[in-house]
């Protein structure tokens, strides 16, 4: 792909997004480049996940650094998602893989953004029958988070979507009164190599613009700075609610075109 101004500014729009709440990156990035820009599906989701992988590194670096990965919990998904990314790239290699992957990625796609939509909209309703659930029967066992982790990694695979808000909450439904900051660590610690892994898979399969990747970046980084410092100014509810209704409608969009 040729350059285009609005690569950096819709990758700027994501990271602004992305900086304020702390999703929404691959949610919001593959619709725009699928729908918005005419990429193709499969291209859309490999360059994606590269610029995740990316954009996450700075993220892990930071919540290592400050303590708030719960190493034991990230091995645990990664042991379920990353054979999970595996399995899925050998499965689309072949004379028509990038035919298969393009047919899979919209309705992937929409399953994904719907369930992240749910996600943002009633993620405190789910966390309260979680602890609920703690109290009578304890924490799911080590067995079900990396099935947990397995579902994320074909997802991931096939849609770029999940390693974010998903993985929050898969992480709150395991593991309801563990710290805000020690769960968005822990799911940064595994979504950066799951992203790779699944980043690097596309790259074997041929489905990474390297000109649109470093397009995407050079908006977002700034992005995800401005989008930090305005933590707060907006109510987050506000926010989320308004996340999920976009999330929607994307999802019903992907269904719609098939």
């Amino acid at each position: 792909m040729e350059f285009n101004l609005l690569l950096p500014v819709a990758g700027f729009v994501v990271g602004l997004v992305v900086g304020m709440t702390g999703v929404g990156g691959g949610s919001l990035m593959t619709p725009a480049l699928i729908f918005g820009m005419g990429v193709a599906p499969g291209v859309a989701v490999g360059t994606d996940l590269v610029f995740a992988a990316a954009t996450k590194s700075v993220g892990v670096w930071k919540h290592r650094a400050a303590g708030n990965v719960d190493w034991r919990l990230t091995g645990l998904l990664a042991a379920g998602s990353l054979p999970a990314v595996a399995v899925s790239i050998v499965w689309l290699e072949g004379p028509a893989s990038r035919e298969v992957l393009d047919a899979l990625v919209l309705p992937v796609l929409g399953v994904a953004l719907l369930l992240t939509s749910a996600a943002l909209a009633f993620k405190n309703r789910w966390v309260l029958r979680a602890q609920r659930r703690l109290r009578r029967s304890g924490a799911p066992s080590g067995l079900a988070v990396a099935g947990a982790g397995a579902a994320l990694g074909v997802m991931v695979t096939l849609s770029s979507v999940g390693a974010g808000a998903l993985g929050v909450t898969v992480l709150m439904l395991c593991r309801p009164t563990m710290p805000a900051e020690r769960i968005v660590g822990t799911d940064l610690a595994h979504a950066f190599p799951l992203a790779l892994a699944a980043g690097l898979g596309h790259w074997r399969l041929g489905t990474i613009d390297w000109v649109l990747l470093v397009s995407l970046l050079a908006g977002s980084l700034p992005g995800i700075y401005v989008g930090s410092a305005l933590t707060g100014r907006v109510p987050e509810p506000v926010l989320r609610g308004l996340l999920a209704a976009i999330l929607s409608i994307a999802a019903i969009t992907c269904f719609w075109v098939r």
